[in-house]
């Protein structure tokens, strides 16, 4: 039986199979207004009513065939929402289908839609609009039952004076007669959970970059999104030869404006973006390698409940280093790898090492799941598995066990136990009761429910990040032997770095970050200098400049980092840069100006968990 502690619908006893949305995008009054019609099925006897999550809809009518029923709407939950229970007309046996249509409109609290004026977008002439629905936004943008353990169809028509994309695909477009709107009809035919339903509005254009794949931007970056995501067929590919087939039909980019708060979001056919990947130089299209590996890994195999959330990150950053090791050779997987133990062990500090959100499978009854979000599914996650590879013998019986996970699982929600049980299963009637034994051997308490960084340190291959160390060691040792406020001439050059990929520089950064105590300013002058950092194009090189200029109080910084955190709404850099900032020596009074000036900017998710960065409330 489905448990979910972040849902109020009654999933004991009902399911969604298919939800046919009918909606109208009204961008003067910033709302979506029209229809939800859901085919419910019946998976216990006498089941009288159905029970939804909403979250600030308007809801008018609930009717099935045309008969009106009686509905309420139960007092508002601060985390989850507000239930909307519908009684209906007659019981409901088992296996028993109907379809409950719902008339309501979205509200101007709605925290999965960001509206944003066209002064906030690229060409400033025309509004836009994008949802974000992970993890339980969904019940803000439709009435549903806003849980991964339930996997759906859907289909939509959206009216609209501008360019519709959704995370389906699209089957045609009528011209409204005598009308400034169009309706763009969709259709996602493999089932997905609620989190995944994703809709963008705007000024798009398109443009194809593969046999499968167009990305989407406003025509302003469409020339250079093109540019970069040019390889993305071939992380299609080398996904597809390490699992199985490719099974949604298209892979389509979408670039959003600044203010899309996350790196990318894997939403079906149509995976969002941060206009932050446009570094110029393909260095960190990354990114598109661990959204494809979404495919498999949370897509088609989803987590039943976000208390199991690692298994779609954790899964799906082991099969993006995989994507990585083949394209690229094992040395830069290792080196990501590398790269996200520092992240980890951030989340971990941030958090406290003994904070329930540390643990990989976190108790989540009563918390809302945006709050545990943090590195800790991904890389704890990913450390596991990496363990678990070695462990058992390396890839060439880890691999096939991958496969083997997504052919059992596909098109399901799955919860630690059931991951477990397999992985026993499949390693036993493969390989034997060698590698049970094995696996009786790993301290599964610890790596699950313990808290902090993995019972075990992996050990990963330092190749490229040798020469980071060796930098940063210089800077160290320069400071330490000459007492000097500023380093000698010609100690460093701009040669130093000439040869460093950029994740070399960004590894180079934090050690130097780490430092202790901080570099002079007199050192950090000489090294912007040289190395052209506060000029920098590649966002998380800034970031990481920023970052460590903070930490040294080195206020000539401070416009920088206000300036980039006004303007960059990804969480991983606005979060970060406005709570160092407000740690910083003279910097809480700016970090808080900073927030309020340009709340709007911020998609409504970051500006509460930003808010609470800050002390201050959302309101």
């Amino acid at each position: 039986m489905p448990y979910d502690p972040t849902s109020q619908s009654n999933l004991d006893e009902a399911k969604t199979n298919h939800i046919h949305l009918d909606l109208a995008v009204d961008f003067d009054a910033k709302i979506l207004s029209g229809s939800a019609e859901l085919e419910i099925e019946a998976i216990a006897d006498a089941v009288t009513k159905v029970i939804l999550d909403t979250s600030f809809i308007d809801v008018r009518s609930v009717s099935v065939g045309g008969q009106a029923l009686n509905f309420k709407l139960q007092d508002r939950n601060e985390k989850y929402g507000s239930a909307l229970v519908v009684d209906l007309a007659k019981p409901l046996t088992k296996g028993e289908k109907i379809k409950l249509l719902v008339q309501y409109a979205t509200t101007k609290d709605c925290t999965a839609c960001q509206w944003l004026e066209p002064s906030q977008t690229v060409g400033k002439k025309h509004p836009y609009l994008f949802t974000q629905c992970q993890a339980i936004h969904a019940r803000s943008l439709l009435p549903c039952q806003d849980s991964p353990s339930i996997k759906l169809t859907y289909s939509a028509n959206i009216t609209t004076p501008l360019r519709a994309v959704m995370s389906a695909v699209p089957t045609g477009e009528e011209k409204k007669q005598g009308s400034e709107t169009t309706t763009f009809k969709f259709e996602q035919k493999t089932r997905i959970p609620s989190y995944l339903i994703a809709l963008a509005v705007g000024n798009l254009e398109g443009r194809e970059i593969g046999p499968r794949s167009t990305v989407w931007t406003e025509p302003e970056v469409l020339e250079a999104a093109a540019w970069e995501f040019v390889d993305t067929e071939n992380f299609i590919r080398t996904g597809e030869e390490l699992l199985t087939p490719y099974d949604w039909g298209r892979y389509d980019l979408l670039v959003l404006p600044a203010s899309f708060p996350y790196g990318g979001m894997e939403n079906p056919c149509l995976t969002f973006v941060t206009p932050s990947l446009l570094a110029g130089d393909r260095s960190l299209v990354d990114v598109v390698a661990h959204e494809i590996a979404h495919s498999w890994m949370g897509n088609l195999v989803t987590t039943e409940n976000w208390e199991h959330f690692w298994l779609n990150e954790g899964f799906t950053v082991f099969v993006e280093r995989k994507i990585l090791g083949r394209m690229k050779g094992p040395t830069h997987s290792e080196f990501s790898a590398i790269l996200g133990h520092k992240a980890l062990q951030e989340s971990v500090d941030l958090y406290g090492k003994d904070h329930p959100f540390t643990a990989l499978r976190p108790c989540l009854r009563g918390e809302d799941p945006d709050d545990a979000f943090s590195r800790v599914p991904y890389e704890k996650g990913f450390n596991l598995l990496y363990y678990l590879e070695k462990h058992l013998g390396g890839a060439a019986v880890f691999e096939p066990y991958l496969r083997a996970h997504v052919q059992e699982f596909a098109g399901r929600s799955i919860n630690t136990d059931d991951w477990k049980a397999f992985l026993y299963s499949f390693m036993e009637k493969t390989f034997g009761q060698e590698k049970v034994d094995l696996l009786n051997q790993v301290d599964w308490p610890a790596w699950l429910s313990g808290t902090g960084m993995p019972p075990v340190k992996n050990h990963f291959d330092d190749t490229l990040a040798r020469a980071c160390t060796c930098l940063c060691k210089k800077w160290d040792d320069s400071r330490v032997h000459s007492q000097a406020e500023t380093p000698a001439p010609g100690v460093f050059s701009a040669e130093d770095i000439a040869e460093f990929s950029s994740t070399q520089k960004v590894v180079f950064l934090e050690k130097v970050a780490d430092l202790e105590p901080a570099l002079p300013h007199g050192y950090l002058d000489t090294m912007d200098k040289l190395y052209q950092l506060t000029g920098v194009k590649n966002s998380e090189i800034r970031l990481r400049w920023h970052l460590l200029c903070l930490k040294a109080n080195y206020e000539k910084i401070y416009p920088e980092v206000a300036d980039f955190a006004s303007t960059m709404g990804r969480m991983k850099m606005c979060r970060p840069l406005l709570r160092s900032l407000f740690k910083a020596k003279n910097g809480a009074e700016l970090a808080k100006e900073t927030f309020l000036k340009h709340k709007s900017f911020y998609h409504p998710i970051a500006a509460a968990m930003i808010a609470k960065d800050l002390g201050l409330t959302t309101k």
